[in-house]
This record gives structure tokens, sequence and C-alpha cells, in this order.
């Protein structure tokens, strides 16, 4: 977990130092049996306090536009960890590709975590072979492709900060890998977060939608259920997120479950 938050971190700030802490150093204590250290670069920042919409989205942005995949694909060169759980990052050059074996892995977590449910057994099908297909797949048909391109991974308001010195915006704890880049907004869906539309129109005055177009709202709502199945696994006790994850997935099988809207593929 040290290492891939130093290769994440480091990622960033190989594309855009104006927007995260160096990173250092990490490892393994001397004296200290299985305990481990990740060094970087002091930013002081100011106590509870929101990036200015246009700054940090213009970072966002550029980290975004600017970054470039080493294969070409999605995914990234070490597995990455969302609290302390992977993710899965294999590279895929497909992103619809990509992003199921993500999702699948995220639900696998949590119904470790939860355990089987009876709803889930029958709207999980409906979702892999309707769902992802008709939001996903038109991204890349009809002679349009998206770029991989490196986001944050958990971009939620608390990995975000202004600096003291600079008064620019600042993000940390990472764990990246090189995807659609609108799956980034999936985290700022739920309600705990605190970047709101201010936020997303910003970052779109930068940066247009991808087409098309009018599948935007359910993607972001698919990428939202990833990072609620993630965070369901992670708190293995709260049967709420479960809940949050069965809605979800309710929502979509809803407005895309139909198989004769596949046609439109």
């Amino acid at each position: 977990m040290v290492k891939v938050e130093f290769e994440s971190m480091k990622a960033i700030h190989s594309v855009t130092p104006d927007f995260a802490p160096k990173p250092i150093a990490y490892g393994p204590y001397d004296s200290l049996p299985d305990t481990y250290f990740f060094l970087c670069e002091f930013r002081e920042m100011v106590d509870d306090q929101l990036p200015e919409p246009e700054e940090f989205t213009r970072k966002l942005a550029t980290l975004h536009q600017k970054s470039q995949s080493p294969t070409g694909k999605f995914g990234f060169h070490t597995t990455t960890y969302a609290g302390n759980l992977p993710q899965m990052v294999e590279w895929e050059d497909s992103w619809e590709v990509f992003f199921a074996k993500s999702l699948r892995h995220a639900l696998d977590l949590e119904m470790q975590a939860k355990g089987p449910d009876p709803e889930l057994d029958a709207l999980v099908p409906i979702l892999f072979e309707t769902v992802i297909p008709r939001l996903l797949r038109p991204l890349e048909t009809e002679g349009r492709s998206v770029k991989p391109s490196l986001v944050h991974g958990d971009l939620w308001y608390a990995n975000s900060g202004v600096d003291v010195e600079t008064e620019g915006s600042l993000i940390f704890d990472a764990c990246c890998f090189y995807a659609h880049n609108e799956y980034e907004f999936g985290q700022w869906k739920p309600s705990c977060n605190r970047f709101d539309d201010k936020y997303v129109k910003a970052y779109h005055q930068r940066v247009n939608r991808s087409a098309p177009e009018e599948d935007y709202d359910g993607r972001i709502d698919l990428y939202k259920l990833r990072f609620n199945t993630h965070v369901s696994a992670l708190f293995f006790d709260n049967q709420t997120l479960r809940e949050q994850v069965l809605s979800d997935i309710r929502d979509l099988v809803s407005r895309y479950g139909n198989p004769a809207q596949q046609t439109r593929l």
C-alpha cells in the first residue's frame, strides 16, 4: 500500500508538479517489523478549505489531458489500493472491458465483506450484459475513442487542500490508474462529497463531455456505482452501504437494462 501511494503520487507529480506534493521515498522501518513509511514534501494547508473551483479544475483538466499511458492502454503498472483493498488495474485496450473487470472485482470484494444477496444475484447479470455495454460501448464505436487519462482514483474533497503559501490547490492520497477522464467524477456524486455542480461545470468549460453527450449522466452514475461498491466492501459492518449499492444498480437497470436498447449500438 505504501509503495503504490508513492507510485501514484509520483505519476501525478510528474505531469502536474504544482498539483501534488513531491514524493521522496518509501520503504520499511529498520527497527520496527511490519512497519512502513511514505515520505513526501511538506506542504502546509489551510484548515478545512475547499479549493477554488476554477483553479482546481484547471489543474485537474491538465492532469487528465497531458498524461499519457505508458502502454497506450487503461490500467496501471502496479496494483493500487483504495483504503486497504486492492483495485483491478490490469492493462486493457478497451475502456468498456477494463471498467467491467474493475467493477466485477469491486463487487466480488463487496460480496465477500457483506455476504450474498438474492436481489444482487438477479440484477448483476443485467448490469454486466446490458447496462455496461449500453453506456460504455458507444464511447469506442462509430469512430469514437477514449484517451487513457491518469486519474487520481479517489478524489473526494478530503483528499484535496489549499496550500498556505501559494494559495493553490493540492491533491494527495491517490490510488491512480489510466481511465476515462469522466471516471473521476463518479466520486463526486455521493452525498458525502463537497465537489458540487460548480466544480463539474468549471471542468467542462475546459474539457468537453465525451460523445455521445446524452449518455453522460448515465455514465457518471455507473462510475458512482463503482466507488460506492468499493466503499461498501471497505466498511463491511455498515449495511446501509449495501443498500446504496443495490439502489444504484436498481436505478441503472431501470434506465438502461432493456435489451431492446442495445439496438442503438
